[in-house]
C-alpha cells in the first residue's frame, strides 16, 4: 500500500488525489496538514482521511507515510519538497515545479540524493490522448509552427496566482501547461525569441504570449492567460510539411475534446478514450514508485520547463519568480 500525505487542504487536492485515490488499488490518501489545524480537521472528514497532523513537519515526519503530495503554492513547492525527499518520501508535486530554473536544480539534486520518485503533476500527459498527439505529430513531416494555448479567465484577483510573493503569474500557472504541451510535440528544448506581457500588478503577468524557436527550426508560440481579450482557449496545434493537427483541451480531455488531423491530404477526427487525467497520473505514480517505470515528468523534465518559463519572464521584461 502507497499511504500518501497531504501538504495544506489546498481545493485542488480532491480532484487530483483524494478521488482518484479512490480508484486506484494500492493507494491510500492517509493523512493531512495544513496551517490552521481545524481546516486540516475539516477537510480530512469531508475526505475520509484518518490522520490529521497538527504541522507540515509532523506530516513529513510520520513513518507510516510512503509520499507526500504538495498542492502548496508555487514559492512553497522547492522547500517542502526537498523536505520531504530529505525525510525518505516519495513527492508528486503540482505544477509549476518550483519558481524558478535554479530551485528545480535544487529539487532535482535532492531527488537523485534520495533516490526517491518525484513527480510533477501535468496530469495530461499520463491521458492516451497525449501519447496519441505525439505519434501523430511524427506523421505530420518536418515541423513548421508548434502553437499552445491556455487560457481561462480567473477574474479574482486576490487569488495566490495573482501574488508575485507566492510565485504567481498567468505563465506560472496557465502557461506552464502551454510551455510543456509545446516541448512534448515541438522536438528538443525551444529557445525564447520574445514575449510579451499584460501586468495586473508589478511584475505579475495576467497574460503573456512568447515566440520560441526549436533546434529543428520550427517556430513555436505559447499563449497563457488569466485575465485577457483572450477569455477561454485551450488547445493546441502544430503545423509540419505534411499536414497539421489541433487539439482542443488537451488538459482535461475527459470531460471533452476535439482532435482534428490532416495528413497528405487526408483528414480525420479522433476521439480519445481514457480516464480522468488525475486517475491516471495516480496510477503512474504507484507504477513509479513500486516498479520504475512511468514517470513522464521527472525532475529533469521539469528542470527544462521551469528554464523556458525564465527565458519567458526574462525576454518579457519581467524578473523570474522567486
Amino acid at each position: 500500500m502507497l499511504r500518501i500525505g497531504v501538504l495544506g487542504a489546498a481545493r485542488i487536492a480532491p480532484a487530483a488525489l483524494v478521488n482518484p485515490g479512490r480508484l486506484v488499488p494500492g493507494v491510500e490518501v492517509a493523512a493531512v496538514a495544513a496551517r490552521d489545524r481545524s481546516r486540516a480537521e475539516a477537510f480530512a472528514a469531508k475526505h475520509g482521511i484518518p490522520r490529521v497532523h497538527a504541522s507540515y513537519d509532523e506530516l513529513i515526519a510520520d513513518r507510516t507515510l510512503d509520499a507526500i503530495y504538495n498542492p502548496l503554492p508555487n514559492a512553497l513547492h522547492a522547500p517542502w519538497t526537498i523536505r520531504a525527499l530529505e525525510a525518505g518520501k516519495h513527492v508528486l508535486c503540482e505544477k509549476p515545479f518550483t519558481s524558478n530554473e535554479a530551485e528545480a536544480r535544487e529539487v532535482a539534486a535532492a531527488a537523485e540524493k534520495s533516490g526517491t520518485v518525484v513527480m510533477e503533476a501535468f496530469h495530461y500527459r499520463y491521458h492516451p490522448l497525449a501519447e496519441r498527439m505525439r505519434k501523430i505529430v511524427a506523421e505530420l513531416g518536418e515541423l513548421r509552427l508548434v502553437e499552445a494555448w491556455m487560457c481561462f479567465p480567473l477574474p479574482r484577483f486576490s487569488d495566490i496566482r495573482y501574488s508575485l510573493e507566492l510565485g504567481g503569474g498567468s505563465m506560472m500557472d496557465a502557461g506552464s501547461y502551454a510551455v510543456h504541451v509545446a516541448r512534448l510535440l515541438g522536438g528538443g528544448e525551444p529557445a525564447v525569441v520574445e514575449a510579451r506581457a499584460l501586468e495586473r500588478s508589478p511584475g505579475v503577468d495576467r497574460a503573456m504570449s512568447a515566440a520560441l524557436r526549436f533546434p529543428s527550426g520550427a517556430s513555436g508560440r505559447v499563449h497563457s492567460s488569466m485575465w485577457s481579450g483572450m477569455l477561454l482557449k485551450i488547445g493546441v496545434r502544430v503545423r509540419g510539411t505534411r499536414g497539421e493537427m489541433r487539439v482542443s483541451n488537451f488538459v482535461a480531455p475527459q470531460f471533452f475534446h476535439r482532435l482534428a488531423y490532416t495528413v497528405d491530404g487526408v483528414s480525420r477526427r479522433e476521439k480519445v478514450p481514457g480516464e480522468a487525467t488525475y486517475t491516471c497520473q495516480l496510477r503512474a505514480f504507484e507504477s513509479a514508485v513500486r516498479t520504475g517505470v512511468g514517470n513522464l515528468t521527472p525532475p529533469a523534465d521539469s528542470v527544462a520547463n521551469m528554464s523556458v518559463i525564465d527565458a519567458i519572464y526574462r525576454a518579457a521584461g519581467l524578473s523570474p519568480r522567486g
